[in-house]
């Protein structure tokens, strides 16, 4: 009888528990939906112009930030601006299925659309105002005329993010809304076209066929690399700067995840192939920023020196790793071991990375700036301020998810703590003000380099789409 007694409570104290942790989760749940429609709502209807977004806002909304001041009639496609905001909103329909935030990307998705270049991908920025100068030639006609910047660019992941939105809005909608479904079809041709027969790609291209020169291993230069060697167009060789890599691939796995279409994965593989060569011999056996047709480190602008990289070197083993998750192929990984040793070995007293290292002697390599001129240095106590020229270290990260897929394979890496995803998203309903996240500079690099003095209050695209994405994932947990 005792004993049935405390079974009894025990089940009792079990329901109780379980009642109250269900009713604590689903108080929060319901909190984070409110909230997440609050900021949403003042963000399309009150940030938006013509769908489309820059990187900053004054709280008031009358000043307007993306690379230096925006007009009242320029949208920013480079991120954090448009494609980051729209990849926002459809993480929030997925979570939710409110057709508000559906609506939200196509607008979005549209406003790249009006921008999207003849070259077929885009520039750093949109102009609506096809007077303003600023114009570039857009593939509607209502651009800046013939002689119009119509440059199409993978750095920063403009392109990149473009496409990424206009692919997954097409399949949002069923591949039925015609001028996005065609912008998708014609941005990724281009980025197939701009596509090196080593796998490589560009930085960007125009209507000017790029040449096409056949594989080589990465290898030094037999010259003087200081002073030689410099080349002007140096945008249309084989770049890795700022994630290219990682970007492109992620861009080229959400086609073939949508479409279905194999050359889509082959383009991935092909990319793979292209950084396995790109991988320098020893004694420095990771990655450049940029290459020449013989795939020897060269400049880029006069602050990017002939190098390798830590940055760079990151994100392609990373990327790598994602490829051999999509393609199950083990030749994928053999790069990482020589690499992480390496870069293991490299880190700086702090723990970060050099961005450039000396090609052979891999001594940490800085510049030193008066007025516009820079000067190569190995002292890092008068660094210019407009570059990042030391990296956070993943490594440790790199390192756990290369021996996990050396143990499970391409099985999928667990999923976040729910501690932890719940904690975020407390931090996240408490600095929420009413309907906007305000953020406070503190003298932190932010995109762009806004002329912030620390203490300035504003509103970031950045924030809110990271936000946005963390509560619609915490909404989409069971």
């Amino acid at each position: 009888m005792f004993l049935h007694r405390c079974a009894v409570a025990l089940l009792l104290t079990s329901l109780c528990c379980t009642s109250n942790t269900t009713s604590a989760d689903d108080s929060l749940k319901a909190q984070a939906k409110s909230a997440l429609k609050q900021a949403a709502s003042f963000y399309h209807n009150k940030v938006a112009l013509r769908g489309g977004y820059v990187y900053y806002y004054s709280p008031d909304l009358t000043r307007r930030l993306g690379e230096g001041v925006a007009s009242d009639t320029q949208i920013w496609v480079q991120p954090p601006g448009t494609p980051t905001v729209g990849l926002a909103y459809l993480t929030a329909y997925r979570a939710t299925a409110d057709r508000f935030y559906l609506d939200a990307a196509t607008q979005a998705a549209e406003a790249l659309v009006y921008g999207q270049l003849q070259s077929g991908a885009w520039t750093n920025s949109i102009d609506f105002d096809p007077r303003s100068g600023k114009a570039a030639r857009y593939r509607n006609g209502r651009g800046g005329g013939s002689r119009a910047r119509n440059f199409s660019t993978l750095d920063d992941g403009i392109s990149q993010s473009a496409i990424r939105l206009l692919v997954q809005v097409d399949q949002a909608h069923g591949f039925k809304h015609k001028k996005i479904h065609d912008a998708a079809e014609v941005a990724l041709k281009a980025l197939l076209e701009a596509q090196f027969p080593n796998g490589g790609f560009p930085q960007g291209w125009d209507e000017t066929p790029a040449p096409r020169p056949q594989p080589v291993k990465a290898n030094f230069p037999n010259y003087d690399w200081r002073t030689e060697g410099r080349i002007k167009n140096y945008w249309d060789m084989f770049t890795l700067n700022d994630g290219l890599a990682g970007t492109v691939a992620d861009t080229l796995r959400d086609a073939y995840r949508v479409y279905k279409d194999e050359k889509y994965k082959d383009a991935v593989e092909q990319l793979g192939d292209f950084l396995i060569l790109a991988q320098l011999p020893a004694p420095q056996p990771i990655w450049s920023q940029q290459y020449n047709y013989d795939m020897q480190p060269i400049w880029a602008r006069r602050f990017e020196p002939s190098a390798v990289t830590g940055g760079e070197s990151q994100d392609v083993m990373e990327t790598l790793m994602a490829i051999y998750r999509l393609t199950g192929n083990k030749k994928y990984l053999a790069p990482i071991p020589s690499a992480l040793a390496h870069l293991k070995q490299s880190r700086l007293s702090d723990g970060r990375l050099a961005r450039y290292y000396e090609l052979l002697s891999n001594k940490p390599l800085y510049m030193f700036r008066r007025g516009k001129s820079y000067t190569l240095t190995y002292d890092d106590s008068q660094l210019p301020k407009h570059y990042g020229w030391k990296i956070d270290s993943r490594l440790d990260e790199i390192e756990r998810e290369f021996q996990r897929l050396k143990r499970e394979g391409t099985k999928p890496a667990p999923t976040t703590n729910t501690d932890q995803l719940e904690a975020g998203v407390r931090e996240t309903l408490k600095s929420l003000n009413s309907d906007r996240w305000i953020s406070t500079f503190s003298g932190e690099p932010l995109a762009g380099q806004p002329k912030f003095r620390p203490g300035d209050k504003y509103i970031s695209s950045g924030v809110f789409s990271r936000n946005v994405e963390l509560l619609s994932r915490y909404l989409s947990t069971p």
